[in-house]
Formats: C-alpha cells, structure tokens, sequence
C-alpha cells in the first residue's frame, strides 16, 4: 500500500474511533440526563436549524427551504446557484459544481458563508472548490442570506454579508412510537451537457437516536452555447482528436460524489450531533481559469450540542476538515509543453474550527447573544517539477529541477468573541446593537521556484517577515419600526473589516506563468501577492422598506445600500521585462487588448445600488388553480475612488419575472431572465464587456404520495449570450502562457437544455 493509501486508512480509522468515541460519551450523558429527570422536569428541545434559531433576521434577509429547493433541483447541481432567486444576489462563474456567490457586488473571501456550523475555506489559488461546492443542493435544508448588514454573531471576517447552510434537521420518532425508517432515491438527467445522477438518503429514527446517510453523484460533458462563438477545431495542438465545435464550451464538464453521515441524540432540552462528509472530484473543468481540477478530496467532522435552558440556550462546535486538491490541464487544455508534460499544482490544507455561543433571554424584551469563535487553517500549496525525469543531454530549464513552492505552510488563526443586545424598547420598536473583536494571526515559510529563473523573487520574499497580526472590529446597529401589521421599516449601519488571505499575501512569484495560475477572479490575467497589503474596512448603510398583506399573501420590498471600503484590496498593473517586474505602472502604458500582470493592493472603494422583489396573488380559479406573479429587480454600481476606475466584475442591472400556478399536486411557472449589457468595466483588469439579454425558463412538477416528477426547459428559445460575472474564455489551447490564447471572449451562458427530475420518497 502507499504512503497516501496508508494516510487515507488512517483517516478513515481516526474518523471511526471518534465516531465510537462521541457515541459512548453520548450515550453517558443521556444516561446522567435520565438521572436528573427524577428531580426536576426539562421541557422537550426543539429540534431545527440554527441558521433559524436564536438569530436576529434582518428584513433583508432571506431563506431558501427545502421546498424551494426541490423545485429548482432538477436544473443543477451547483448549490450556489439555488440563490439566483435571492435580491442582491449574483454569481461569479466557475465550475460545473463551484459557482462563487457575490452580495451586492462583494464576492469569494468578502462573504462569511458557513456550511453547518463550519467556516471552509477553498484551498486552491484559483479557488475552484468554494465553502457552497461541497454540498450538494439535494442535502440543503436550510439556506440563509444576510445581504449587506449581518448581525456580528453570525459575521466576522468578511464585508459583504453571510451565508448559513444547514443541512436537513434530524428527525425523530414519536414519543412511545415504533422507530420510523425513511429516506429518497432521486435521478436526474439534463439534455444540454447530458449532465446525468442521483441522490439518495435513508434515515433510521427512535425517539431520542436519529441516523441518515446521504449521497450524490453527477457526471456531465461540456456543455453548449446558443450559438458559435469561436472557431469549431482541435480543442489543443496536442489533442487533434478531441474535436470542439463552435458553440461548445471547452473545460465545463466535471463529475463528483458526495457521501454523509449524520447521527443524533436527544433527551429533554439537550441534543447533540455529530455528521462526517466526504467528497470526492475525479475532474472538473474550468472554462474561466488556466488549469482545471483532475483530483479533489475532502474530509470533514463536525460535532455539536445544542442546550436549552430556563434562562436561554447553549450551543458549541467543534469541526475539522481536510483537502487534497489536484490539479492539471484538463482534455480540453494544451497538456505537452516541448518537453514538459503537464504542469502538476498540488495543494493540501488543514482546517480547524470551534464555537461555544449562548443565546441570553434576560426578559421576554431582552436577549443577549455572546460567544466565542476559533478557526486554525493551514496550507500548503506545491507544483511538483514536470517533466520528473528529463531526457538523455537535455538541459534543466522550465518547470524543473525543483519542486515549486507557492505557499509553504501558510497558516491563518482566527481568535473572535462577540456581543450583541436585542431588544423591544416598545411594542413597535426592535433594536439590535452588537460588537465583534477578531485576531487574525498569518505566516508562512521560505519559498522556493523550480529554478534560477525565480531565484531573485524567491530571494526578496524571503528576506522579509512573513508574520502578520491583525486586530478587526465589527460594529452592527439596526433598528426595525413596524407602525402597522402590514409595514415594516429597518434601518442599520455596520462597520466590518477582513483580513487578506493567503493567497493575496503571499502568491510571490513574478514570473507570468506562475502569476495567471494565481488567479481566483477568472479574468485570465496573472496575480502577485502583497505583503503590505492590509485590512478591508468597510462602512454599510442600508435601510428596507417591507409592505405587505396582514397574511402574507403579497408583499413588497425595497433596499437601497451604500458602502465605503477603506483599503479595498484591487490590483494595480505590472509589467515585466526579462526576469524584472515593476508594479505601478500606469494602465494606459500597457496593453488594452491582451491579458495582463497585476498586483494586490489596497484603495478605496465605494458600492451602492438598490434590491426590489415582491409576490403577488393572480387569481384563483376552482378547477384551474391558483396564479401568482413574483419578480425581482437589482441594481449595483461599484466605483475604484483611487483611481476612477469601475469595480470588477459588478452584475449589470438584472431582474426576473416568474407566473406561478398551483393545482392539487401540479405545480408550474414560467420566468423571464432580463439583464443589461455590461459596460462599466475594470480597466486595469482589461475586463471584457457582455450584451444584454432576455431569457425563458420553463418548470413544471407533479407531487404524489411518494413520488415527485420534476420538467423543465431552460433558456427555452436557445438564446446566445455571455455571462456578464463568467470571465474570459480560458477553455481550451495554451492556457499557460499569458497571451498565448486569444482575449476578448467572455464566457458563455448555456443554450436551451431540457432537464427532468424522478423523486420517490419512502
């Protein structure tokens, strides 16, 4: 067996004995919980998500439940993009799984997004396996956006909102009821990328012990556009069979699978979990970045109790989670470089978290909220030299004869506490007033190149301290008037601060080629850290305007949001000449049609904009059904104050119109997809410009007793259009050299695909 198969049984074996392990410490406690029950009386807990559990939820905050979920599975398997329906909401494109979600133009590492409980965190420079990929939309019970202004206790570390996840709740039985036994087989098949899979789950339930075991698996191709928007040929000069036609977007299919674990235990007012989740990426294509994945793995362990008390409630966490992530140029990408096959980039992180928070209700008009929160992540990130043996006279050069080191053990510990005070000063009034202090602790080691060529670079970011420390507060006030039961008012401002990752700081090399493998926006240029770099400071203003019927049945709701960042982290141009790199360097100096070289840096940033969404009831017609009309409305304007510049990236004006009809079991909707063409663009970044566009979607769903069909058509007209946040075209051809593929093609959105879903549930 080998060393990684040996780490791997390892793994395995330790993630058992702590399974057996929190069963017998478990099974104790009940016991000692029984021995209590003889003295005094506990009141039944109350079993359900967190993310809807002792938090202040904002009027701009919204949910998505599984019944949501159910109705948009049948047309993805990316998780991300079940928030397509949320205001404010937009995607950055990525992979077939790995969509990056943006709140109000803020994106990646500005969003806390939790999965569970768990904060993860992509450990890869181009950060192609976001916190929302390695849960499939088929295993989300919950989710969660707090857009803008978050509360702190489910903040820090970010500016641009929070994400909750939360898997199913745990079921139980019936008190003094026989165990029950339930679960779902689920297939699915897509007509556009012959996308094709399933999901199952199966739980077994007593009164106070809950197991299910979850998973998933999904294999699609490349998909297709609704036109040609390239030359139809060879997908590479080394690949002269692998024949792209025009329309095909190269570097878009992928294939993974997902399996949980998930048990339960509960007596009185006290429960405890424990879930274990593995996932693993054969491949997945990148059609916006310069490599693709050819091999991912995770693991993650999550335990947590949940108390309720007399004077509140107790909660604390402990997760763990590790990822090896592989990758490589994928079929679609140029693999034989002269002499050198491949380039190989390897990363593998640890990542270690716990949080003990209490939910305080002083009076029934007054909760406090505090915790703790602890985070320690390492990486290690490493691009093996290729070839590994060079050829009889052939000299060392390239990609050899030494392993390239991007980040050598970078580490990042996060220490937080925070407070909060919610109150009901008056039966039309409530406030929220909170603060949060987070130490954000970095480092990482030398480093070295694969030779000479990177050997001045290595030599500067060596000779510096790596160390840095950062203090960061986060300040929320909100205040929410409801003069009459059918309007709500709620203004707020927030004051939130993040701190660089490892990849902003530390990626050292200036070599083009390293720089665009460094590359987590998709704009196909290449990237070098900062070691200066510091804090993003941001200052939020937003207020919301909910009206609605007493019940409900309609609603409208309107929020406009300004924020100031200080020390917004943008990029600057560089340009290179021979083995010297000078940053700085004005943009009009350099290329407006190509890709380029930049750096991290901080300036000022300013983003404002409005979000709009409503429901209406139709009509309701005995026989027909009922008819109800939802529609949203977006708008964001981000601007570079330092330089002028537009912001990368900023989702252009969009909306969505959705007729929605109901009858017994049958449900169906019809929506249109409208967005303008993207035009205000970031210059430094040579950001390409996108038309507007109008889409169709079709759903239709038939609910029986045990079973669900699910039929839809999307972009039923076959539309062509680019994505306006889907980056450049770096799909297919010589994706490692900087301009040795063609600029000035944008990604393209998915022509029409006819999608069907078969649920039978027991």
């Amino acid at each position: 067996m080998t060393q990684r198969g040996r780490n791997r049984r390892h793994k395995r074996t330790a993630a058992l004995v702590g399974m057996t392990m929190l069963l017998t410490w478990a099974t104790h406690a009940t016991a000692e919980e029984e021995k209590k029950e003889e003295v005094t009386t506990l009141k039944e807990v109350i079993v359900r998500s967190t993310a809807m559990n002792d938090v202040f939820v904002p009027l701009n905050a919204t949910v998505i439940d599984e019944t949501q979920r159910q109705s948009l599975a049948p047309a993805t398997n990316d998780t991300a993009s079940l928030l397509r329906d949320i205001p404010g909401v937009s995607l950055y494109g990525g992979g077939g799984i790995s969509s990056l979600p943006a709140i109000h133009g803020l994106a990646d590492d500005r969003l806390r997004i939790k999965i569970d409980g768990m904060d993860l965190i992509s450990a890869c420079p181009n950060h192609m396996t976001p916190a929302l990929s390695y849960v499939d939309p088929s295993n989300v019970g919950t989710l969660r956006t707090f857009a803008g202004i978050a509360p702190v206790s489910v903040g820090g570390d970010s500016i641009g909102g929070t994400i909750l996840l939360e898997s199913p709740a745990p079921v139980f039985a019936a008190p003094g009821q026989a165990p029950l036994s339930t679960g779902h087989l689920s297939s699915f098949y897509r007509s556009n990328n012959q996308a094709r899979g399933g999901d199952y789950s199966a739980t077994f339930a007593t009164d106070i012990f809950s197991a299910t075991y979850s998973g998933s698996v999904v294999h699609a191709d490349n998909y297709t556009a609704g036109g040609n928007f390239k030359p139809a040929g060879p997908a590479a000069v080394d690949k002269p069979g692998n024949i792209l036609d025009g329309d095909e977007v190269g570097s878009s299919s992928y294939k993974a699978e997902n399996h949980n674990l998930a048990f339960a235990l509960k007596q009185g007012n006290h429960l405890f979990e424990a879930k274990l989740g593995y996932q693993y990426i054969p491949e997945q294509g990148f059609p916006n970045q310069r490599m693709d994945i050819i091999s991912n793995t995770q693991w993650r362990q999550n335990l947590r109790y949940l108390g309720q008390f007399g004077w509140g409630s107790l909660e604390a966490r402990a997760y763990h989670e590790t990822v090896r992530h592989d990758m490589d140029f994928g079929d679609d990408k140029q693999f034989q470089y002269g002499i050198a096959p491949g380039m190989p980039m390897n990363s593998d992180s640890r990542n270690l978290g716990g949080v003990l928070k209490a939910n305080i209700d002083l009076t029934k008009d007054h909760t406090v909220r505090v915790g703790g929160e602890y985070q320690y992540y390492r990486l290690h990130d490493w691009w093996p030299p290729s070839p590994r043996v060079l050829p009889p006279g052939v000299m060392m050069g390239g990609m050899a004869p030494n392993t390239f080191v991007n980040i050598n053990d970078g580490t990042r510990e996060r220490k937080a506490v925070f407070a909060e005070w919610e109150t009901r000063l008056h039966p039309q009034w409530l406030t929220l007033l909170g603060a949060r202090y987070e130490r954000v602790g970095m480092d990482a080691g030398d480093v070295h190149g694969y030779n000479n060529m990177d050997e001045f670079a290595a030599d500067v970011f060596n000779a510096r301290n790596h160390e840095r420390d950062d203090n960061n507060w986060d300040l929320t006030a909100l205040a929410r008037y409801t003069p009459t039961p059918m309007l709500s008012l709620e203004f707020g401002y927030a004051h939130k601060m993040r701190s660089p990752n490892l990849y902003e700081r530390y990626a050292w090399s200036t070599n083009s080629m390293a720089m665009v493998m460094n590359n987590f926006v998709g704009d196909g240029n290449g990237y070098v850290g900062n070691l200066n770099l510091d804090q993003e400071k941001a200052h939020t203003l937003s207020g919301t305007v909910d009206w609605h019927a007493a019940d409900r049945s309609w609603g409208f709701k309107v929020t406009p949001y300004y924020t100031h960042v200080t020390d917004y982290i943008d990029a600057r141009r560089c340009l290179q000449s021979g083995m010297n790199v000078t940053c700085g360097v004005p943009v009009s100096n350099t290329p407006s049609d190509k890709f380029v070289l930049l750096q991290y840096v901080n300036q000022t940033a300013r983003l404002w904009g409005v979000d709009v969404s409503g429901h209406l009831p139709l009509a309701q017609i005995d026989g027909v059904g009922e008819f109800n009309l939802a529609g949203l409305f977006n708008y964001t304007n981000g601007k570079n104050r330092t330089t002028g510049d537009d912001l990368y990236n900023i989702m252009p004006m969009n909306g969505k119109l959705a007729l929605r009809h109901t009858l017994g079991g049958f449900d169906s909707s019809v929506e249109v997809i409208m967005a303008k063409g993207k035009n205000n663009i970031s210059d430094v970044r040579n950001e390409i410009k996108t038309s507007g566009y109008i889409l169709a979607n079709l759903r239709a769903g038939y609910n029986w007793k045990t079973m669900r069909l699910d039929f839809g058509i999307d972009n039923v007209f076959d539309k062509y259009y680019s994505l306006p946040l889907g980056g450049a075209y770096t799909g297919q051809g010589m994706t490692m050299g900087l301009n040795s593929i063609p600029w000035g093609t944008a990604v393209p959105g998915m022509g029409r695909s006819y999608n069907t879903r078969l649920t039978y549930r027991f």
